[in-house]
């Protein structure tokens, strides 16, 4: 009865995963989307700001935040699958719902950078970006470590992305 049980939890974890994978790669997507269209990087107002000699070169964006929002999705789906297979559903929903907010933020800095024009907007964004995906990290080690050691990137690159939006907001200023 007990191996039954087993195996019947581990074929729903199978079904369930890839569910979870495509909510979270949905979310991603749409977030992804969402922040895209809002960012214009050909635009008049940005090519006059003066921008840091350390800001990564444009095309190694599209590549990391392709990486970042795959990472996101998988470790998303793995450790909601995890805290499921626990019987941690309120937990699970918890992070879904971080999850929720983290993606609108991290769309939402696009919209404040380059439709806004408000490079301190987009700071504070940043922040609380980089504050979520530090938060979003720590759940996921909660969970298992390895999990949280997926996310880790994300949130050091959320990170990266305060510091070089406060420094084209210094250099610049608003508007």
């Amino acid at each position: 009865m007990v191996g039954s049980v087993a195996a019947m939890n581990l074929l729903q974890r199978f079904r369930s995963t890839p569910r979870r994978l495509a909510v979270a790669s949905a979310a991603t997507a749409a977030a992804a989307v969402a922040g895209s269209l809002a960012t214009d990087v050909d635009s008049r107002w940005y090519r006059r700001r003066d921008l840091p000699a350390w800001q990564p070169p444009g095309v190694a964006f599209p590549i990391v935040w392709t990486a970042l929002y795959a990472d996101i999705a998988a470790t998303s789906a793995a450790t909601t699958t995890s805290l499921d297979d626990q019987g941690r559903f309120e937990e699970a929903r918890s992070y879904w719902a971080a999850l929720g907010v983290n993606l609108a933020l991290n769309a939402g800095w696009c919209a404040l950078f380059f439709r806004a024009r408000r490079p301190s907007l987009a700071t504070a964004g940043a922040l609380a970006l980089a504050v979520s995906s530090a938060d979003l990290a720590r759940r996921a080690a909660a969970v298992d470590p390895a999990h949280g050691a997926a996310l880790a990137p994300y949130a050091a690159w959320c990170t990266f992305a305060t510091a070089l939006s406060a420094e084209i907001w210094r250099r610049n200023g608003d508007g």
